[in-house]
């Protein structure tokens, strides 16, 4: 018999070299756009459908053995034409009473002709779902400041997770057809309030671990987990540099040329840093052991840059001294 060809790769609009990790973002990516839950009425037969061929594609694509004997079609990749189907051409026997068209378990007639939509496909996928599979491991950020980070501290967070549906047990398949409850991705999404203990030291870009905070698992399978990805939030007076620290000491003329002792922050807390006479602009003094901690619990080094401006409250005493300072250096050249 002949049926449509479908083009999974099309409908995950993703190149046929594509590699795992690109057909699950692809994947993720349209499921949150063409989720029948969030469209109107009107519109939400056409989403379902749209849905149904998006879980097919995945389907066959996520899975190495499926994805490499759809590759077989070949050249019939392209052509969009009907396929004709051959005996046993998946090595998978078929049972007369199924047939290829009747769509009894939620898929295209394609996909019950090329990856078996008879009886033994079914129990092989029922078999596929009793087994234990440990739940997938979530991500999401959190957003601290530079003190936080270096102090560590406890936060609480709303975050998103993904929870087995009910619906279907996370089987995706509902009353022979993809789970209207969480259209059939097997999973919905939960919301919950976790007090994260956040270490001393995390650096942006770092990886927080949340064991058992993730998906939940498939029967009775542990929970996946929780990985936070820090962000340090632009800090208005320090500049982190590894474990490094630099901040800017604003000092004037007259402090430069003869030297003095200014106040300097630091993560500690302030403290009095010695500008050296004839201290240039741009010149960095360090502070040993006040940067950031390592994972040693050694600490990074903070640098003071030295940067050289006039008050902007001059008295006339003040702007005549520097005249004097300017001609005197002018009368010696």
């Amino acid at each position: 018999m002949s049926v449509k060809f479908q083009d999974y790769y099309e409908v995950l609009g993703v190149e046929r070299t594509a590699i795992d990790k690109e057909i699950k973002a692809a994947y993720r990516k349209l499921a949150s756009k063409l989720h029948p839950d969030i469209h109107p009425a009107n519109e939400k037969k056409e989403a379902e459908e749209k849905f149904k061929q998006l879980n097919e594609a995945y389907e066959v694509l996520k899975d190495p053995e499926k994805r490499a004997r759809y590759d077989q079609l070949g050249a019939n990749w392209k052509n969009g034409q009907n396929f004709q189907e051959q005996p046993n051409m998946s090595g998978v026997h078929y049972s007369s009473t199924n047939g290829f068209g009747g769509f009894e378990d939620g898929f295209s007639d394609f996909f019950n002709t090329f990856f078996g939509g008879g009886a033994g496909a079914a129990d092989t996928r029922r078999t596929e779902h009793r087994r234990p599979i440990r739940g997938e491991d979530m991500e999401s950020e959190i957003e601290l400041s530079l003190e936080e980070a270096y102090q560590g501290v406890t936060r609480s967070l709303r975050v998103s997770t993904k929870s087995v549906c009910t619906g279907c047990g996370g089987t995706r398949i509902r009353n022979n057809s993809f789970c209207q409850q969480c259209g059939g991705t097997g999973t919905v999404t939960d919301e919950k309030n976790l007090d994260v203990k956040v270490p001393v030291g995390v650096k942006d870009g770092s990886r927080i671990r949340l064991k058992g905070q993730g998906g939940e698992g498939l029967n009775n399978a542990p929970k996946g987990d929780l990985l936070l990805k820090v962000r340090l939030k632009p800090h208005p007076v320090f500049k982190l540099k590894g474990s490094d620290i630099e901040v800017d000491a604003i000092i004037r003329p007259d402090q430069a040329v003869i030297g003095d002792r200014v106040p300097v922050k630091t993560l500690d807390g302030q403290v009095n840093v010695k500008i050296p006479p004839g201290s240039r602009a741009g010149s960095k003094l360090r502070l040993r052991g006040k940067g950031f901690p390592e994972k040693n619990s050694i600490r990074g080094d903070q640098y003071v840059r030295v940067v050289i401006d006039l008050p902007a409250d001059l008295s006339v005493e003040e702007t005549a001294q520097y005249k004097r300072l300017y001609e005197l250096r002018k009368g010696g050249k």
